[in-house]
């Protein structure tokens, strides 16, 4: 269910999460509507011969479900992305059920600026993803 919390009651350590099970439809519709047909995504044959062994979802893939909670959960509907760091530390695989989660960090009150942690782990709890965020939360 999508939300909208007001700025003043975002609470330092406040968590929330989306849960999503990687399909390799979501892997040919990332591809078709960003373009990267890189084949460790999209070739079997080639990804075999990879590291990975067997095709992989794209990063920016799973790094799209941190962006679903920030807008939908928290903070929430109005927020704008302004920052995101990310590192990539293990791959996601078609079958792998993703928790994306944020935690917030800081508060910037004169800006409405808010600092989240943010992470994405594996159906076997093995992260797979890990930054941080900077979004402003202007007034719902």
């Amino acid at each position: 269910m999508d939300q909208s919390l007001e700025f003043d009651a975002i609470q330092i350590g406040q968590k929330a999460s989306l849960t999503k099970t990687i399909t390799e439809c979501d892997i040919y519709t990332f591809a078709g509507i960003t373009g990267d047909f890189n084949p460790v995504h999209i070739d079997a044959e080639f990804a075999r011969k990879s590291i990975f062994k067997e095709r992989i979802a794209h990063g920016m893939l799973t790094a799209g479900l941190i962006s679903a909670v920030l807008g939908t959960k928290l903070p929430g509907i109005n927020t704008v992305y302004l920052k995101q760091e990310l590192e990539f530390t293990s791959p996601v695989r078609i079958g792998d059920t993703i928790t994306a989660q944020v935690e917030v960090l800081e508060k910037k009150p004169e800006k409405k600026i808010i600092r989240l942690k943010t992470i994405a782990t594996n159906q076997e709890g093995k992260l797979v993803l890990k930054g941080e965020a900077v979004v402003i939360k202007p007034v719902s």
